[in-house]
């Protein structure tokens, strides 16, 4: 009788997990360079020929495989990186699994030839997608590891129908070395691609170099629209690079989020980085980052997933408010005069150039610097009855000593008498936002600085300061809780409401009082006062679903805020308001102390520099 079960064979094995190893020319590049940088080595040379489906080799000077291993290299789930499970609990190299070579050696003819400081010469060993015994051979090669890949996927023809043009693959290809490339700061990298020499990245051992790696990776206009963040608690450091607001992508393809030197994309740090963006990015616009987490290994579990995309913390909710409140933090502190990066000179971009806002980090698509009469605010267009406003004293420049003394005059914005914000500099500074000169049809100010012209959307400047005070007046009052007078009934699974039971804590911060009343049925009594009219079930199931997954919830404070910026934008001075000098000044010294003051509520700029060189462009002034 013949059994139905069977072993598979070492050749099916290999294929089967090339499945979930190797998709296309760009996953085989992943786990070469892995082992690359595993294996120590400063330098890695990267040549493919038609998208890496004709030819794929790469070459490092890393410690190299001694020849008595080089056969095993190649043989499934064979491996140097660990040896015991607590290895595996505290998993510090990039690859470990010992499945790399083995599946790429099914489905391609497959080279390795490696060399070590020890032995007299360098070895090598064949495979053609077939279980045969390796031949081994002596080779030419300094210290190091050379693996070469041809004919990928030539014995499985239907998984080769599935490769994309020869360019779309090479893109793959190129955007896995960047990744590769922002990770290891300290690692040389070149690619060529039919001969052609794409990328040649030095070693940057110093902030100056490593912005600029980021400028030739991401681009010099993210790294113009970049702020350097470093943040550090025990156990916890985040560090790297966060675009500006207004340097915002229609897609999210400028995200790269390491843990612990591996790239990863996880929805917990994805959803800490939306909420920090939140407040301030426009809608349906995605933030461009490179951002580092440092955390101990044993606190991370990376062989969750065959391609180690995804990474499972065993403290999730520490690691979500640790990512969100460092980010929040540093796009709270970014007003007119923050700098961005640090290598800005190196990346052409003087020091003293103040930060570019609007349309001059490109958020409107098609939009010229010079369109003063497009209003920024998507209401109400320019005025028709334009009134001439006397330039001789719209030209007039306050002095600070003059700006001190009027203590009471920016109570027509406010509704009540408010004091500048700001002392004034010493005679002869001149402020980030410089001095109002001009009204523009009601809707912008035109202020003069050091720099040259600053354009600025009063009404959407106005919207922000008066949001940014209600929500520090709301924070200070905490969440009021309103009881209901007819309890809510709602049908839930198990598991959610058990998650209510573990989590009262949280759902108490939020101003809820729920109770279990079975298995699968929850009582809501108490909710947001705010929020009392709100569709409270469904609420209550968002907020839920939030806590099961990332272990607390915002979606309380994000619809508080709705409201208090709904209720900001209505109280904010309109298009059309007239406004004398001194409160337009009184408005840009508000703005330079206000915390998120680039944007408004909505995440639309508030503000644009047009420096004295480019209004000499405008005018062919100097050619």
């Amino acid at each position: 009788m013949t059994t139905k079960i069977r072993q598979l064979s070492p050749r099916l094995a290999n294929q089967i997990a090339a499945g979930e190893v190797v998709e296309r020319p760009a996953s085989v590049i992943k786990e070469l360079l892995e082992n690359c940088l595993d294996a120590g080595a400063s330098k890695v040379d990267v040549d493919v020929e038609q998208g890496g489906v004709k030819l794929m080799r790469v070459r490092d000077n890393g410690s190299g495989i001694d020849k008595q291993d080089l056969a095993l290299a190649l043989s499934r789930h064979a491996t140097s990186k660990i040896t015991s499970l607590d290895d595996l609990e505290a998993v510090q190299s990039l690859g470990f699994r010992g499945e790399a070579l083995a599946s790429v050696s099914s489905v391609s003819r497959l080279t390795l030839t490696s060399n070590v400081l020890e032995q007299d010469s360098a070895w090598q060993v064949m495979t053609e997608g077939r279980d045969m015994a390796a031949q081994l051979q002596p080779a030419a090669h300094p210290v190091g590891t050379s693996v070469e890949v041809r004919d990928l996927f030539f014995n499985t023809p239907a998984r080769r129908k599935f490769l994309r043009t020869e360019k779309t693959e090479f893109g793959h290809l190129e955007e896995v070395i960047k990744r590769l490339a922002l990770s290891r700061f300290d690692v040389a990298f070149s690619l060529k691609h039919n001969q052609k020499v794409i990328h040649n990245l030095r070693p940057a051992d110093t902030q100056v170099t490593q912005e600029k790696r980021v400028a030739s990776v991401c681009g010099p206009a993210f790294m113009q629209q970049a702020l350097h963040i470093e943040m550090e608690v025990p156990g916890l450091r985040l560090w790297g690079w966060v675009g500006l607001p207004t340097f915002s992508r229609s897609q999210a393809d400028l995200q790269y989020f390491f843990v612990n030197g591996r790239v990863v994309r996880d929805k917990l740090v994805g959803h800490a980085v939306r909420q920090a963006y939140r407040d301030v990015l426009y809608h349906g616009r995605h933030p461009a980052f490179v951002l580092f987490l440092e955390l101990e290994p044993a606190n991370v579990d990376v062989n969750v997933h065959p391609t180690k995309h995804e990474v499972r913390f065993r403290d999730g909710r520490l690691v979500h408010d640790f990512i969100f409140r460092s980010l929040h933090k540093a796009l709270a502190q970014v007003r007119p005069e923050t700098p961005t990066g640090g290598g800005l000179e190196q990346l052409g971009v003087t020091q003293n150039q103040p930060l570019a806002q609007g349309l001059e980090a490109g958020v409107f698509a098609g939009q010229t610097q010079v369109d003063l009469g497009q209003n920024g605010n998507n209401a109400a267009s320019p005025m028709g009855g334009y009134q001439p406003q006397s330039w001789q004293s719209a030209l007039h420049q306050p002095s600070p000593q003059q700006l001190q003394e009027q203590t009471k005059v920016y109570g027509s914005l406010h509704g009540d008498a408010v004091a500048p914000t700001q002392p004034m500099g010493e005679a002869g500074q001149v402020p980030p936002l410089g001095y109002a000169v001009a009204q523009l049809h009601g809707i912008y100010i035109v202020s003069e600085n050091a720099q040259g012209l600053v354009l600025v959307d009063m009404h959407a400047a106005h919207e922000r300061i008066v949001y940014e005070k209600m929500k520090l007046s709301w924070a200070g009052q905490g969440i009021k809780a309103q009881p209901l007078l007819v309890p809510i009934s709602m049908a839930v699974s198990s598991r959610e409401a058990d998650h209510v039971e573990t989590a009262q804590d949280v759902f108490a911060e939020l101003g809820f009082v729920i109770d279990r009343a079975g298995t699968e049925n929850l009582v809501v009594r108490q909710v947001p006062s705010l929020l009392q009219h709100a569709n409270v079930e469904q609420l209550v199931r968002d907020v839920l679903a939030d806590v099961v997954t990332f272990g607390s919830s915002d979606r309380i404070r994000a619809a508080h805020n709705e409201l208090l910026g709904t209720m900001a934008c209505h109280g904010a001075v309109r298009a059309n308001r007239r406004l004398n000098h001194v409160e337009m000044n009184a408005l840009l010294r508000d703005m330079e102390i206000t915390e998120r003051s680039g944007q408004c509520n909505h995440g639309r700029p508030t503000w644009t520099q047009l420096s004295l060189s480019e209004l000499d462009k405008l005018f062919m002034r100097g050619q």
